[in-house]
């Protein structure tokens, strides 16, 4: 692979990190509105649902913040290869791969998820 490659690749990668930025932030609002309606809500149920999307707003900030990580360590690399080298090292070619798979299916989990609250948040607001 040529040198216009690799920069395509680090484009991409820091598109995923802009990406999983802004989810970050919409994540962050999102639970700050369930913090807001939490105290009106009396249904066993759906306080069981508040605890339920409590838990899953901060477990989705964790696997947000660990991919942008690894996106960001993985742009380090690529900038860590010899200068002059045209090949990109295999091993960063299949990271960059499962990265890839990584970071849809982690968007595809958040679009469920947010879907899911705005139903919840429709009912009890």
């Amino acid at each position: 692979m040529v040198t216009s490659d690799i920069d395509q690749f680090i484009e991409e990668c820091n598109t995923w990190r802009e990406a999983l930025r802004s989810q970050r932030e919409e994540f962050s609002r999102m639970k700050n509105d369930l913090q807001n309606v939490a105290p009106n809500i009396t249904s066993k149920d759906a306080l069981k649902a508040v605890e339920h999307y409590e838990n899953q707003f901060n477990i989705q900030l964790v696997n947000i913040h660990d991919l942008k990580q690894a996106v960001k360590g993985h742009v380090k690399q690529y900038s860590l290869q010899p200068a002059g080298e045209d090949d990109i090292v295999p091993a960063l070619s299949s990271e960059r791969e499962q990265l890839a798979k990584d970071f849809k299916t982690l968007q595809h989990t958040l679009l469920e998820l947010k879907a899911d609250f705005r139903n919840f948040l429709v009912h009890y607001t």
